[in-house]
């Protein structure tokens, strides 16, 4: 090849190179873009694998605290021939809260639209996939399905608290009838009021007002308050049991309702300590307090029996755990635990008197005290925990806000609760009764709901 091809040669792999070079650099957006896409997607919040553990563990906690532990209660405090019917019942209402809230019940509670009373949207969970997540209260994300179970088992264990007031007398078709209406025009729009953004308890201070926001860590409104009024106002309607404040009606195994007493309490962690969300110190603040409230609360109803003339009871005992229970859900996370134990103790003592007197005095058969409580203990840990908030009492609150504006606040955000649940509860009732019969047969409740309601027995002797 002579010097002037060599240099033709030259030439044309230069010229090809150089259009090589063009045609990479015109390609450079195109790649760039594809490069960024995933970086784009590297950008979505991920859910922290130790806070959705906890939170799949809290949700488990909280389902032992339905089955068994709630049904053991309970069926351990009625007599014999409604033990299966009693355990049944909050085993299926448990059951149906669950498929409604994957139905609608999140949608309606927790659903990207809404306004200040209730939400709409995921309605049978559109949208919702394994990759997406829930806010926790920091920047943490958890996996959207896992928060979903969570509060689901929230929206059950309600409903079946619900009961307590109204075994040994209602037929079981009336049990899921009212369930359902009782969640959609209940339950779901105070889940969505309080807990929810945007709800009137929480954004924007009470009702737009200077007020601040309501403290309800982990469902005392929500859950004990609402169970508790709502309890009380289905026995109402649904009337005595035959023989009641006439014959004994002793629980017929304290055994087990002991045993049920300890599943509950220690799925209740899940419930207290789970509500933060995430495994931090605030789920550790819940812990504690869940532990010492509820230690208080167990010896301060035995040693209102002992001043009152009675011996110090396992059936008292029994009473003042779920009360203490009852009273530091709302300020699991928002007490200190020497607070926690002083709300523990004048919880216990309230609810001690008002199972013992109240509910003598005015004559309604709130079988297994689901109002006096329940409702109650959640009235005196709701209204409480505005005064354990406080930092000068060992509270988490950063002092901006004084102990009389948050317990009005408290206060305002119970009355609300109670005339909700008051209003809805007698819908829910008569729609039952209008459907159902509400109430069975004297000879079914003579021989007992377990053969005439579900054709078995509990014990073979």
């Amino acid at each position: 090849m002579t010097k002037g091809e060599n240099m033709t040669f030259a030439k044309k792999i230069a010229a090809s190179a150089g259009a090589a070079g063009l045609a990479l650099f015109a390609a450079l957006p195109a790649w760039a873009q594809e490069a960024a896409a995933p970086a784009a997607e590297a950008a979505a919040p991920v859910a922290n694998p130790g806070n959705n553990a906890w939170m799949m563990t809290s949700s488990l906690l909280v389902l032992l605290m339905i089955l068994p532990g709630l049904a053991l209660f309970y069926g351990g405090l009625t007599r014999t021939k409604n033990m299966l019917s009693t355990m049944t019942q909050v085993g299926a209402a448990a059951c149906l809260a669950m498929l409604i809230w994957v139905m609608y019940g999140y949608g309606l509670a927790f659903g990207p639209e809404g306004n200040a009373f209730i939400s709409w949207g995921k309605f049978f969970l559109a949208g919702v996939t394994q990759d997406s997540t829930a806010a926790t209260f920091t920047d943490e994300v958890i996996s959207e399905y896992v928060f979903i179970c969570f509060q689901m088992t929230f929206a059950a264990i309600t409903l079946a608290l619900v009961l307590g007031s109204v075994v040994e007398r209602m037929k079981f078709s009336a049990v899921m009838i009212f369930g359902i209406v009782w969640l959609t025009i209940v339950y779901f729009p105070i889940a969505h009021m309080v807990w929810a953004g945007g709800g009137f308890l929480f954004e924007g201070g009470m009702f737009g007002t200077s007020l601040p926001a309501a403290l309800d860590f982990a469902g005392g409104t929500v859950v004990h308050i609402n169970a508790g009024v709502s309890a009380l106002v289905a026995a109402l309607i649904l009337g005595k049991r035959m023989g009641y404040q006439k014959e004994i009606m002793a629980p017929h195994s304290l055994t087990l309702t002991m045993v049920g007493t300890g599943m509950l309490w220690v799925g209740w962690f899940g419930f207290n300590a789970g509500s933060a969300l995430e495994a931090n110190g605030s789920a550790g603040l819940a812990m504690i307090n869940t532990f010492v409230a509820t230690a208080s609360a167990g010896l301060f109803w035995m040693l209102a029996e002992r001043l009152n003339g009675h011996k110090g009871s396992a059936l008292g005992f029994c009473s003042g755990i779920i009360a203490g229970l009852v009273a530091v859900t709302p300020a699991a996370g928002n007490s200190g635990p020497f607070g926690a134990i002083v709300l523990g103790a004048v919880a216990s003592v309230i609810c001690f008197y008002a199972v013992t007197v109240l509910k003598t005095r005015l004559g309604y058969d709130d079988a297994l005290d689901a109002f006096g409580i329940h409702g109650i203990g959640g009235m005196v840990g709701a209204i409480g925990t505005g005064i354990v908030y406080a930092p000068g009492l060992g509270g988490p609150g950063d002092g901006s806000v004084g102990i009389g504006a948050q317990v009005a606040t408290q206060i305002v955000a119970v009355l609300v609760a109670i005339v909700w649940a008051a209003v809805g509860t007698m819908i829910a009732t008569y729609i039952a009764k209008a459907v159902t019969g509400l109430r069975v047969s004297e000879e079914v409740e003579r021989e007992g709901l377990d053969l005439g309601e579900h054709g078995e027995r509990a014990y073979n002797y």
